[in-house]
């Protein structure tokens, strides 16, 4: 990259080097007195941050919470923002195919339409072994448009490869299990598998210096029961437990796919507004925290916390 490339086209090529899901928001039509233009762009972290300008804080404070849902459901979206009531008279978004219309009421009197481009990293899959099964799930990783790294032994994984990637899988018969294990437990792997018996893989997990917790996020024997018997049936059986945790999809629910997808409602102008670190918050007026769309509406409300509802998280 260019030491002369726009920051954000920086920051973009840097997250998407180091596997870091984001969305790409771009205004692609303002209506004055908007104060974002088109060409501005923002990038929308997973925890809500957003870096860069598409308008002020109502506005972004609306793009964060479509954002997040791009990113979970990885489709794009045309996000429209006006201050006007919703064309089903609600106040609710009015969801299209590929679009959805927001009512807020902060902006004065401009109309924002904002592409909202979620870009999720390929799943980087390390795989440690040379057995038939390690190789198998090498193999058939790429079909999926998984990055696979192999390794024959615990040293060929870097703490960049656990850092950065969404499975392990140790296929290895024993040799190098442990330590493997552990990093990856602690470095936040979202999925880890260990190919063993299952009175053997419950002898490897008594042994690590984990807690219950800890352990329990460890599958094994590695792969959904579908009857598997072969290394490639095997292979299929563990890539499908990955797509699994990869998607966010358990058996009874789907998983909370990013931080800051818990959203609240501004008691002031109404607005929902996802939880985050960057959320203006109160805590006057009850026993629970009140969150807000802008410094303006939490001043509002602590002048005269009795005047407004309390909104409960969603």
């Amino acid at each position: 990259m260019s030491p002369t490339a726009p920051p954000l086209e920086a920051r973009m090529a840097e997250l998407t080097g180091r596997h870091v899901p984001f969305v790409k928001a771009t205004v692609v039509r303002a209506r004055r007195p908007a104060s974002a233009r088109p060409g501005d762009t923002a990038l929308v972290l997973a925890d809500g941050r957003v870096e860069g300008f598409v308008g002020g804080a109502c506005a972004e404070a609306t793009v964060r919470v479509q954002a997040l849902r791009t990113l979970h459901s990885g489709e794009s979206l045309l996000l429209r923002i006006s201050p006007e009531e919703t064309a089903d008279g609600t106040g609710e978004p009015v969801v299209e195919e590929g679009a959805v219309s927001v009512a807020n009421p902060c902006l004065s009197g401009g109309e924002l339409e904002i592409f909202l481009e979620p870009l999720r990293p390929v799943p980087r899959v390390v795989v440690l072994g040379e057995s038939p099964i390690a190789r198998a799930v090498a193999a058939f990783g790429p079909v999926l448009g998984y990055e696979i790294t192999e390794a024959s032994g615990a040293d060929g994984i870097t703490p960049e490869d656990l850092a950065g990637s969404q499975a392990l899988v140790i296929a290895s018969h024993g040799r190098g299990e442990e330590p493997v294990l552990v990093s990856a437990v602690r470095a936040g792997v979202p999925y880890i598998g260990l190919v063993a018996s299952p009175r053997r893989g419950a002898a490897v997990l008594d042994a690590l210096p984990l807690d219950a917790e800890e352990r329990a996020r460890i599958h094994t024997p590695a792969g959904l029961w579908i009857g598997a018997r072969t290394p490639g049936e095997i292979a299929v059986s563990i890539l499908a437990e990955v797509i699994q945790t990869v998607r966010g999809l358990s058996v009874e629910a789907e998983a909370p796919p990013v931080t800051g997808s818990v959203t609240a409602v501004d008691p002031v102008c109404g607005m929902t507004v996802s939880v985050a670190d960057s959320t203006p918050y109160s805590d006057e007026g009850g026993d629970e925290r009140s969150w807000f769309c802008c410094a303006g509406c939490r001043a509002a409300y602590e002048k005269d916390p009795a005047r407004y509802a309390k909104a409960d998280a969603s």
